[in-house]
């Protein structure tokens, strides 16, 4: 897209000649304050050394604590034992490439990849964003960025351009249609209506942190899938209802320049429409996707079907449930090349692994990320400093009395504040769920819960950190219609959608936990 990569200003001067509010300039005392934090990488070696060192200390004290689950007594390992530090060098590769995440993500990354590069996500965004008239243009953006996370993190910069053309298009503002796509889109990494791979990241971890409490206990990638989808309408209503009644006014006071850089080559290709050939593929890539349903629903019936497990259902055991992120990577890998081959995309067979290199490409710094997040995890664990903390922590709630609504608020609310410093949404989960897991687990709540929690505090509040890298990435897309447009300009927008968007989301989540909902397939509310 042209233009579409425009830098902005350094963040020192992003702020051009805007007076900022005391909210504005707290979130500039949080960019410098987050941006002095080291890289993640070395945080979690950081963090990991530091168990060791609280190990060694709480050993030397005789730390312990009483497991309710168990009846057994816990106490701290001294990571400095020679037995200990044995296990940690000789296990080093193993909890790598055993780390849970890692698998899950590679495989669902795989597939999805191929329906990216063929060229079938990007076509199915534009061909929704199309049809929108002014009335319904607020919702469709809302709902094609939720639905977007399919395409990962280049979700940001097919939706984001999109959203801006779209809003233009129908005589609005197009920086209003930018923070729409923005916020839609960051929420619906944890609001969509497909398995994607933070779900698969994210179930690994949980499964990891469940495991201090029950080592059977396994979190899968569809644990929050009910309420993921549902979630999606949410974060749609929440998005076009402060949009609406409030961003609508603002974007009367945000004149477009008259000598904008919107991207007139962007706004020509947008208003062509599909082409016959990307039709062509779109109808191969449907009848496909039924085909494939299908098939699955056939091989499923039989009560020995090897989609079920050994009771002949479909619980977390099931070949379906257990193996659900090969069959979601297989299925984007196949709806991919039927898109392809049909518009010429994909010509050769070699065509398709070159496609999935390409897709994983910017996820290496993840998997470099994975390595130090998985000895980190390895450390906390045989220290087992995570169990005592979450056993003295259910303990010191039971007796204040804090009753499961209290609790989960406050750790949505410590979840936000965490994502204003730490906007990487595994990154801040490899931290928080060692700890609110297990705890919220001898508190009789289920991670499936805990982990649904999570992704709200960390989706909403994550649009307003400076230091998100999509912060300053939508700033420039922003100045391609108002090239003065600083930080206060996209807080001043932002703000409103992330209040909003909790405040809506989080009422849902208390309705949908109080009513006992699982939140997915083969899962419970409580534990």
């Amino acid at each position: 897209m042209s233009g579409s990569t425009a830098a902005g200003p350094s963040p020192a001067r992003e702020t051009g000649g805007e007076r900022l509010g005391p909210l504005m300039r707290a979130l500039v005392v949080i960019e410098k304050a987050g941006n002095k934090l080291p890289h993640p990488f070395w945080l979690f070696l950081g963090l990991a050394l530091i168990v060791m060192l609280l190990s060694a200390l709480f050993s030397a004290l005789g730390t312990s604590a009483v497991n309710p689950a168990t009846g057994e007594d816990v106490v701290v390992t001294n990571l400095f034992g020679a037995e200990a530090l044995r296990d940690l060098v000789s296990n080093a590769v193993n909890n790598y490439v055993t780390f849970p995440a890692l698998g899950l993500v590679l495989v669902v990354l795989f597939g999805v990849a191929v329906a990216e590069q063929s060229g079938l996500i990007p076509a199915l965004m534009k061909a929704a964003l199309r049809s929108a008239s002014p009335r319904w243009v607020t919702v469709i953006v809302a709902l094609v960025g939720s639905g977007a996370s399919m395409a990962s993190d280049a979700a940001y910069m097919i939706v984001i351009p999109l959203g801006g053309i779209a809003f233009k298009a129908v005589g609005r503002n197009p920086i209003i249609g930018c923070a729409v796509a923005y916020a839609a889109t960051s929420g619906g990494y944890s609001a969509a209506p497909f398995v994607n791979s933070l779900d698969a990241i994210l179930g690994g971890l949980s499964t990891s942190a469940a495991q201090i409490i029950d080592e059977s206990y396994v979190v899968t990638p569809v644990a929050n899938l009910y309420f993921n989808f549902a979630s999606m309408f949410v974060v749609a209503f929440a998005v076009t209802l402060v949009t609406e009644l409030l961003l609508n006014k603002r974007g009367e006071q945000l004149t477009v320049d008259a000598d904008a850089d919107d991207g007139v080559d962007d706004h020509r290709e947008f208003a062509r429409g599909a082409s016959a050939t990307e039709k062509r593929g779109m109808i191969a890539a449907l009848i496909t996707m039924v085909l494939g349903i299908g098939l699955v629903i056939v091989l499923a019936l039989p009560e020995a079907s090897f989609l079920r497990d050994a009771e002949g259902g479909f619980g977390p055991e099931s070949g379906l449930m257990a193996g659900i992120a090969a069959i979601v990577g297989l299925g984007f890998f196949v709806l991919g090349i039927a898109y392809g081959v049909v518009t010429g995309s994909i010509r050769t067979w070699e065509t398709i692994p070159n496609m999935m290199a390409e897709g994983v490409r910017p996820f290496v710094q993840v998997m470099v990320l994975f390595f130090a997040a998985s000895q980190f995890l390895a450390v906390f664990s045989a220290s087992s400093l995570g169990e005592i903390f979450a056993i003295n922590g259910a303990e010191f709630f039971q007796s204040v009395d804090a009753g499961p609504f209290v609790i989960l608020l406050g750790a949505s609310l410590l979840v936000g504040m965490g994502a204003l410093f730490i906007t990487s949404g595994t990154g801040l989960w490899t931290l928080l769920s060692v700890i609110l897991v297990p705890m919220l687990m001898l508190l009789g709540i289920s991670p499936e819960t805990t982990q649904a929690m999570y992704r709200i505090g960390d989706s909403t509040f994550n649009i307003v950190s400076p230091m998100s890298p999509y912060f300053i990435m939508i700033l420039g897309f922003v100045q391609r219609y108002k090239k003065d447009a600083g930080i206060g300009t996209l807080l001043s927008l932002t703000i409103p959608l992330s209040i909003t968007m909790w405040l809506c989301w989080t009422i849902f989540f208390f309705a949908w936990w109080a009513l006992g909902i699982p939140f997915g397939p083969g899962t419970s509310t409580t534990y």
